[in-house]
This record gives C-alpha cells, structure tokens and sequence, in this order.
C-alpha cells in the first residue's frame, strides 16, 4: 500500500490534517490502535478558538457545530464570593465556541466517512522507519497480519503515549515539563449550565470551574490533591464543595444530579522541540500537553493542523519546502505564547501546597489588576480567544 501522507493516530488532530489534505487532493491513511467507539468515548474540552472554528469549517466539517455549538462572548473570574465579567467580544472582537471535543471528532468521522477517506482502526505494532530517507514506511499489524505503507511523510498525531515522538532519537529531542501539584475532579452531568458562560473561581478552599457542553449538559471542575481518587468522591460530597467554593448566590443557582462520567486529571505542562526529524512531523499531543486552564489543547492541536496542511500543500502544489521546513519554528511559536497563557491562569486561579502570604497576594493583584484594567482583559481576551495563525 502507499500514500502521500501516513497519519498516525485517529484522534481530532489527524482526523483534522486528513480531511484538509483529501480536500486539497493529497492522499492520507490513517491508522489508529484504538476502535472508533473507544476514541468517541474520550471525554475532552469543550471550548474551541476562533482559529479552530474557522479550520473546522474550512475542512467541511462544521456544520452541526454551526447549529448546536454555544457562542460565548466571554467568561467569568471570581475570586472568594466576588466574580466579574471578561468580555472577549468587546474587547478583542473575537468570541470562542463551547462544542465538546467528542462532537468534533464524530463530524470529523462523518466528513472522512464522506469523502471515502482511509481509517483503519485496532492497529497493533505501529513502527516508522527511514524517517530521514527518501522513501518511509510503516509496518504494523491489523487481524494478526503484518501490513506495510510507503508514504512520502509521516504526521505523528498518536498523543503523549505514541509512537511518534519516541521514534524520534532521545538526543535530537529537547523536552520542557512542568507538573503541577494538583489535579482536577471534574464530572458531567445531565443538568442545565449555571451561568450562559464559562466561572473560573479561586477561593482558599482551591480553584473550581463551572463549564458546560450544552444547554443540558454541564461540565463542572474542582482542584483536588494528587494523591485523591475518584472512590474518595461522593457525587454529594462534590456538589457539596463545588458549592462552597462558587459565589454565593451562584451556588444558590446550581441544578445538582447524578454524574454520568467522574475522573481526576493530574495538571502538566510539556513541550518537546523540534516537532520534525527528517520526514516525520509531530501534530497536536505528541509534542504538547497543557494544563485545561486555558483551554488550549485542541485548539493548539489546531493550530499545529494548520501549519503543517499549508506546509505539505505547499510542497505537493507549488514544489516548495518553505512551509514543511518552517514547521516546527513556526509551530512552537504559538505554543509557547499558549503555554504561557495557560501557566499564568493556573497559577493566578489555583491554591498551591505552601504558597506564602505574599504569594496569595499576588494572586489577588492579578485577578484585581484583571477586574479593573481594560488592558489586560483585552490581553487576556486575545489569548483566550486564540492568538492569530
């Protein structure tokens, strides 16, 4: 078998890159370890920038996003009780879209299902080669068979835990990472939203966020100690302190009911540089992951999509390499600038083990500085609703 583009990894980042590279004529194979119904089961973000909405549609993939998707023109910041608006819209002329990372990925399925482009699934021992050759490959296994697929590059799209980026040789690869000391209790519940946007609250119990997905369908965040699980969570016990760290009177407006779906992700940051070796690039989670604070993830995934599908147009279409040999720089850029955004929220809105009095203070300044500097929420905005491409 053989195609232009090898894609490895069926999540919303490859599924992305192969729905724009089909729609420009070039050729991709997807290949994914996991079951389509596994990938659909993943619960992820819900908040997409402006940037990832207009490629989603650009891919042909945006139409019930178009219909069910909220529009927010800003989000809340409380701190102790006190909670103020940053308006995005007014500030910066940008909105972001609420639309669940599980429903991108089903119109991103639905599009490839569309154009009969190839995505095989329960693949087994994926393994690239001749990366820095002229002519890759990828060998893996589908039914106990052994399968093989030349290709002209290979787009690592298999997140933090794949191939790709360990096909990379360890001394070629720089990595950054932050782990933070505390992770999230978040839940899902069939419940109607608190507020019409989005409540990041700091309070000295710790953070808590007030989410949603849709209009009876809300996603709801504590910050917990690493060292909790799931089991030591009650659904009562998590309203109860969810309660008690939201303004009062919003507490006063928060529908309870049963979780459908209860989990503790750990906060981390992680880059690794460069993102391509030879004829190999690394797309979305396989080069990044950023703490949820910012809500940076897929729309980072997005970006990376970006680059690399004007890229490898680029180089199918006009015979250049200046935007295939550019990835990587032009790619970090962005999610540098991200990473900082994301940092800054965190450790603006969450408690940390040991923090000092000072500490606390300067929270306090920049959630103030936030509240009456029309500067800063326009910085704030710009980097929240996405930074330009």
């Amino acid at each position: 078998m053989r195609t232009q583009v090898a894609i490895i990894g069926g999540g919303p980042s490859g599924l992305l890159l192969s729905q724009l590279l089909n729609k420009a004529g070039i050729s991709t194979f997807v290949l994914e370890r996991k079951s389509r119904d596994y990938v659909l089961s993943r619960i992820r973000a819900g908040v997409l920038e402006t940037g990832a909405v207009e490629l989603i549609r650009a891919a042909g993939a945006g139409a019930r996003m178009d219909r069910e998707g909220q529009l927010h023109d800003g989000c809340y910041l409380a701190s102790n009780g006190r909670m103020f608006h940053v308006d995005f819209k007014g500030s910066c002329g940008k909105q972001v879209m609420v639309y669940g990372q599980t429903e991108v990925t089903k119109d991103l399925y639905d599009a490839q299902d569309a154009i009969g482009a190839t995505v095989i699934h329960d693949a087994e021992d994926v393994a690239l080669h001749d990366l820095t050759g002229d002519a890759p490959f990828v060998t893996y296994s589908l039914n106990g068979q052994p399968q093989r697929l030349d290709c002209d590059f290979v787009a690592g799209c298999d997140g933090f835990h794949g191939i790709s980026r360990q096909s990379m040789p360890a001394e070629v690869r720089r990595e950054f990472e932050k782990v933070y000391p505390f992770g999230w209790l978040g839940i899902l519940s069939r419940t109607p939203p608190v507020e019409h946007e989005l409540i990041y609250a700091a309070h000295d119990r710790g953070f808590a966020l007030a989410s949603m997905r849709n209009t009876m369908l809300s996603r709801y965040y504590i910050q917990v100690p690493l060292t909790d699980r799931v089991e030591d969570w009650s659904d009562d016990a998590f309203w109860t302190e969810l309660k008690l760290r939201l303004p009062a009177d919003v507490a006063a407006r928060l529908v309870t009911g049963p979780s459908i779906e209860k989990s503790i992700a750990p906060l981390r940051s992680f880059v690794t540089e460069p993102m391509r070796w030879g004829r190999l690039f690394l797309c979305g989670d396989a080069a990044h992951i950023v703490p949820p604070t910012g809500a940076k993830g897929l729309n980072l995934a997005a970006s990376d999509v970006h680059y690399l599908y004007e890229g490898l147009v680029q180089h199918y279409k006009q015979g250049q390499s200046d935007g295939i040999d550019s990835y990587s720089q032009r790619a970090l850029a962005r999610i540098w600038q991200a990473m900082r955004f994301s940092w800054s929220l965190t450790t603006m809105m969450h408690r940390f083990p040991g923090a000092s009095d000072y500490e606390r203070r300067m929270q306090d300044s920049e959630l103030a500085q936030l509240e009456n500097n029309a500067t800063a929420r326009r910085l704030m905005a710009e980097n929240y609703t996405g930074l330009p491409y």
